[in-house]
């Protein structure tokens, strides 16, 4: 049995393993990935990516190609059983404030294609395909990971300081650390169907969710000629029983009356369980859950594969600074306190949209009847629901969010155009960052610099400007991942605050 010794080891190659091993491949971390198949998974399954995960997508360096495969939503449009329209939000396809368009459709075996050829490009990421980790053994110094190779039957080892699972949700990794999945109480049957059609269906190009508890549907364009419906089942209906173009159209026929039967190509028809669900504990020692195998969500607010994103952008550099920079181990420790809440809200947004949708009886058919058409007519309302804001992480080491007063800590930062055609990530390039309308000393400057960071001026009429001021701060500490560590108006105690990472980067200064 041969034995070799890696820093950082992931288990499965979906999006959410293959951004965190793009990510600590970036900062220089060896890590290899182990996939139980050999290639991409052809069928469709994700759909749609926020403008936060769009932006996590470009610090990966893919930004380009993922436009080329992707397709703005242009809003949401709700509709009652007889595909009347209750409401609808519409939404700007231009860049929005994270420098992205807010809703990406897209193919998921593209996309995943994109982010294996892009990890190529990297050395010191390396991924294996067809293999089995067949267990996890734990000591004082690493974890030892065993797998077999699927077409040879060949036993083998590898030691590693950290195990990130990202095996999905029926995550090997998540029974090796004794993790339970909690249940929260969502569990739905649905028909999902993708559809390949040449002609235009000449359909507004936003979502369309159908307000029925007998037949809830969702229809989205997310590509050129590829379209995906989803249907409720209804008790004792399966799949199987909509295979058949025959039995299949006349669910689909509202968006298809105009569409010969013979332009529509099947690409899936499948059943999946809707379900809301989060783990009980995301680590154990030196064994992470990431994604799937951390929690699951209902997919009415299109959050599942980004919330895994989410997770790998969020530990990567902790990872990276604990490995390779000085910080201390217990900045690991900040994961799941600021993640496991987050994906939790997001999945009650989601269930409790589903709810909306699909649940029978007076109070259902009420909010469908009479709170729904209103909602567009409320002052403010159309810009929250379509302004993709998440929730601020919780309180941690990495997150001073004061309890009496505001403050922007736990919140991303924009991600504006600084001129030059280069935007806030491409300048501080996942490193920390202090934004500050304060002029630093030279001695600020200095030690900011010794301590591997980057220092941005924001000079008033600028967006960075008018950020701070809205969040009634003169200056603020960025964390790698865009998320501000603290803000406030002292900038020598936030100069104070920012840890020491990469310091061997020559940092960038914009004056």
């Amino acid at each position: 049995m041969s034995e070799r010794v890696v820093p950082v080891v992931i288990v499965g190659a979906g999006p959410t393993g293959l951004t965190a091993a793009t990510l600590l491949a970036q900062y220089g971390v060896e890590c290899l990935i182990f996939e139980r198949w050999e290639g991409v998974y052809a069928q469709p399954r994700a759909v749609h990516l926020d403008g936060e995960i769009h932006r996590i997508v470009a610090h990966l360096g893919i930004a380009e190609e993922f436009a080329a495969i992707s397709r703005p939503c242009l809003g949401l449009r709700l509709l009652d059983r007889n595909m009347r329209v209750l409401t609808e939000f519409h939404r700007d396809p231009g860049p929005g404030v994270h420098g992205y368009p807010e809703a990406n459709m897209f193919d998921q075996p593209a996309f995943e294609e994109i982010l294996r050829t892009n990890l190529e490009r990297h050395p010191r990421a390396s991924l294996r395909g067809g293999v089995e980790v067949t267990g996890l053994v734990d000591d004082p110094t690493g974890v030892r990971v065993d797998f077999t190779d699927r077409s040879t039957g060949a036993h083998e080892s590898v030691r590693t300081r950290y195990v990130l699972g990202c095996d999905g949700a029926n995550s090997s990794v998540r029974d090796h650390i004794q993790a339970t999945m909690r249940d929260l109480e969502f569990d739905q049957r649905w028909l999902v169907v993708d559809v390949e059609i040449t002609a235009d269906l000449g359909e507004w190009e936003g979502a369309h969710q159908v307000c029925d508890p007998v037949r809830a549907a969702t229809y989205m364009r997310i590509g050129h000629t590829r379209y995906r419906w989803e249907f409720r089942l209804q008790p004792g209906e399966t799949a199987e029983d909509y295979r058949d173009m025959a039995r299949l159209h006349p669910l689909i026929a509202p968006w298809t009356r105009n569409t010969p039967v013979d332009d529509l190509e099947l690409v899936r028809v499948a059943e999946y369980t809707f379900r809301a669900r989060i783990a009980d504990r995301w680590r154990d020692g030196r064994v992470f859950l990431l994604g799937d195998a951390a929690h699951l969500t209902p997919p009415f607010i299109g959050q599942g594969m980004g919330a895994g994103i989410r997770d790998a952008m969020n530990l990567a550099w902790k990872l990276a600074g604990v490995l390779t920079w000085g910080l201390p181990e217990s900045a690991l420790d900040t994961y799941e306190i600021e993640r496991k809440p987050h994906a939790l809200a997001l999945i009650r947004r989601a269930k409790f949209i589903g709810m909306a949708m699909t649940e029978g009886g007076e109070l259902g058919n009420l909010v469908r009847r009479i709170v729904i058409p209103l909602l567009h007519r409320l002052p403010g309302l159309g810009d929250k629901v379509m302004d993709g804001e998440t929730p601020a992480l919780h309180r941690s080491t990495l997150v001073e969010r004061p309890r009496l007063r505001r403050s922007r800590a736990g919140r991303l930062i924009p991600n504006p155009d600084l001129g030059q055609g280069r935007r806030f990530d491409e300048v501080v390039a996942g490193r920390f960052a202090i934004v500050t309308a304060i002029s630093p000393t030279p001695k600020q400057r200095t030690d900011i610099a010794q301590r591997g960071g980057a220092v941005l001026l924001a000079r008033p009429g600028t967006d960075l400007h008018r950020w701070l001021r809205r969040g009634h701060a003169r200056a603020a500490v960025i964390r790698p991942d865009g998320t501000v560590l603290r803000s406030g108006n002292d900038l020598s105690a936030l100069c104070t605050a920012l840890p020491r990472f990469n310091p061997d980067r020559v940092p960038t200064t914009l004056q």
